[in-house]
């Protein structure tokens, strides 16, 4: 065996890895070779996870991982594995839920110490060089871990063994009296208490924009009407429309906000953040039609369009909220400059985005209008700024721009396949709808592999012409609900196929045939020393949630029974799961109201004439959380269990059928007719 004294990252492929290519650090990629090295040395591994656009992961290399002196204690006294948590989120999943059974909290950079098996013994999260923050320095923790590995190998082993029961736990436990509406309904009336009624969102910062809280909030609006759930979401969504977090030059969402006015974010641009806030931000549009989300929703599809399509056609990962190794460098401004490019429409602009002489934030200026009331501007004024921000835009371009993460995720891709197609049916864009069935080709196209029995399988990463075929249950629910999304833009009934074909992978290879609910990895996946499972929504939404909402609308499009009773069992197994970790079990609530109140809308009509068109665009204009939705030549074509399955088109004329449960409403071919049924 070779030996350990070299930095291996210049192999691999993952832009976070390649960041740390030239550290002192000798670091093994996540390896059988390194934990091999680890038994031959007897040295414990030290695991360190993020992800390129992490800026805490960032000050932690700076500080630590490109010192001489703390990389040589690291090379002593540990075999160093870095990981990229986007490439291996199923590697990071088992060592945040370890770290989050010793009481700490989970994120990244994730610190990890492990034995030569892979089980963990301690861990953290950002250690400073220097004791700060009430954190110890890095330097006294590394030494402080080889001495209790070498001194007290009997409390290693015991606390190991300890957290490896725990992290494979899955007992299935039974809420008494079920999931139901009157529950959904408490919890979302409990998680008011928790918002800022004012800057919306949670009530301290920092504040991340959690789309699928936010989500369960409007549901719980359409359902009640009450006007407390709509405010809420509505503030929030306002606030983060007109904050620092968005950029108003570029489009798209930041990760997060270090404060509670949304004002200053850490400025890295995830993919999955965009992709649910657009969805959201189209689902609330629908009801409210708001000038100011309708305009958020095009310019971030715009950013997507412009700056985030990689090497085979999907959408790339991310930006870093770094250039010229400082935060934020790209994006914020100071008055001068301002001055200089606007000329007489400065003052003006500095009025609208909050630019002063002192700055808003370390003596510069993030861009943000969260003290300007949307509806105050003119028409004159909305264009007048529009062409100031065009200015601006183009001198920001000659600025050095923040690195990309060029990697392309399939669940990621899966979520912003979906939120396109279902902007664009709202807003009746053609080029979105384009965009997306282009994207969801690439992911089908370049991400998928044969298996040895011949099935189509997805891989979860694709970089530098390199697909890694570990996939995770996200990248099959996500897939299959975008491919359930174009089904009912387009019609096309291939993308039910695909669809069926990713529920079918997913059924075999990763649900729990002894409790149910879906394992977050497959049943033939290797190198990890436990498969977890759970309900929880992180920053991207849970997978079993995804999958539930797939199988309950491929229930109602094919009615094949064995989608509900999956379903059913799926949300059984984990409705207690998602009950204790609220808000963030959202994803499963919200599919579990589809699953018992679908609202199937269903077009008989020629998709290529004209007042076919103009009833499935009413339909798509209307905010409806739990609907699902077709268009057929005949209703005859609809499954036998379907409400609407053969009811007649008067006169040879579009209708529409809207269902609740086994009935469905009088046929609609009028508009107004139509518009009065969708709201009833």
């Amino acid at each position: 065996m070779e030996s350990s004294g070299r930095n291996r990252l210049g192999e691999e492929t993952s832009p976070y890895l390649l960041q740390h290519k030239d550290n002192p650090v000798h670091w093994w990629p996540w390896s059988e070779e390194a934990f091999a090295e680890s038994r031959k040395l007897n040295k414990p591994i030290l695991l360190s996870v993020g992800y390129s656009a992490c800026h805490w992961c960032h000050v932690m290399a700076h500080e630590s991982f490109e010192d001489a002196e703390v990389a040589a204690l690291m090379n002593e006294l540990f075999i160093n594995v870095k990981v990229d948590r986007e490439e291996r989120p199923d590697v990071d999943t088992i060592y945040q839920k370890a770290l989050a059974l010793t009481g700490q909290h989970g994120g990244w950079p994730l610190t990890m110490f492990l034995n030569p098996d892979g089980r963990p013994f301690w861990g953290g999260t950002y250690f400073p060089k220097g004791a700060a923050y009430g954190r110890p320095e890095f330097a006294e923790v590394l030494s402080q871990i080889s001495r209790i590995w070498l001194e007290k190998a009997d409390d290693v082993a015991e606390q190991s063994e300890a957290l490896h029961r725990a992290i494979g736990d899955h007992t299935a436990e039974r809420l008494k009296d079920g999931l139901s509406m009157s529950l959904l309904d408490d919890a979302a009336g409990r998680l008011l208490d928790y918002l800022d009624p004012i800057a919306g969102g949670m009530n301290s910062a920092p504040k991340f924009p959690m789309p699928f809280a936010f989500e369960f909030l409007w549901r719980a609006y359409m359902r009640t009407k009450d006007e407390k759930f709509r405010n809420a979401v509505i503030v929030t969504l306002t606030q983060i429309c007109q904050g620092g977090i968005y950029d108003h030059l570029g489009g798209g969402f930041a990760r997060y906000s270090t404060d509670r006015e949304w004002l200053a974010p850490h400025f890295e641009k995830m993919l999955y953040d965009n992709a649910q806030l657009i969805n959201l931000l189209t689902l609330v549009w629908q009801h409210e039609k708001s000038a100011l989300f309708e305009e958020r929703i095009a310019e971030t599809i715009d950013w997507l369009q412009r700056e985030m399509i990689g090497e085979n056609g999907a959408f790339t990962a991310a930006f870093d909220a770094d250039s010229e190794g400082e935060e934020g460098k790209f994006y914020v401004w100071d008055a001068g400059e301002i001055d200089r490019i606007l000329a007489v429409d400065a003052d003006f602009f500095k009025a609208v985005y909050d630019v002063t002489e002192d700055g808003n934030w370390e003596e510069k200026t993030i861009l943000n209008r969260s003290a300007h009331a949307y509806d105050t501007l003119t028409e004159h004024d909305l264009i007048r700024l529009r062409e100031c921000r065009k200015k601006l835009f183009d001198a920001r371009a000659k600025r050095t721009p923040p690195g990309r993460d060029n990697k392309i995720l399939a669940d990621w891709n899966g979520l912003t396949v979906a939120a396109l197609a279902n902007a664009a049916m709202a807003f009746q864009r053609d080029d979105w709808l384009d965009l997306a069935q282009t994207v969801f080709n690439a992911i089908n196209e370049t991400m998928t592999w044969t298996d040895e029995d011949g099935r189509k399988r997805l891989g979860h990463s694709f970089c530098q012409g390199r697909l890694q075929k570990t996939a995770m249950i996200d990248d099959y629910a996500n897939m299959a609900n975008a491919a359930i999304a174009l089904f009912s833009a387009t019609g096309q009934r291939v993308y039910i196929a695909n669809a069926e074909n990713w529920v079918s992978i997913a059924n075999d290879f990763y649900w729990d045939s002894e409790d149910g609910g879906y394992f977050f990895t497959s049943s033939d996946a290797e190198d990890l020393i436990v498969r977890t499972k759970s309900a929880n929504d992180n920053a991207v939404p849970s997978g079993n949630g995804c999958m539930v909402f797939a199988l309950a609308r491929l229930f109602y499009l094919t009615g094949r029974m064995d989608y509900r009773a999956r379903a059913i069992n799926a949300l059984q197994a984990l409705e207690v799961d998602a009950v204790k970790s609220f808000p963030h079990g959202a994803t499963l609530l919200n599919a579990f109201e589809l699953l018992e109140q679908a609202v199937q809308v269903v077009v008989v009509g020629q998709r290529s004439k004209s007042d076919t068109q103009f009833l499935i665009n009413e339909v798509s204009k209307t905010s409806i959380p739990n609907l699902v939705f077709e268009t057929v030549d005949q209703s005859d074509h609809l499954p036998d269990v379907h409400p609407a399955k053969g009811k007649k088109a008067p006169n040879g004329n579009a209708t529409v059928y809207v269902c609740h449960g086994p009935t469905c409403s009088p046929p609609q071919t009028t508009l107004d007719g139509l518009r009065q049924t969708l709201t009833d």
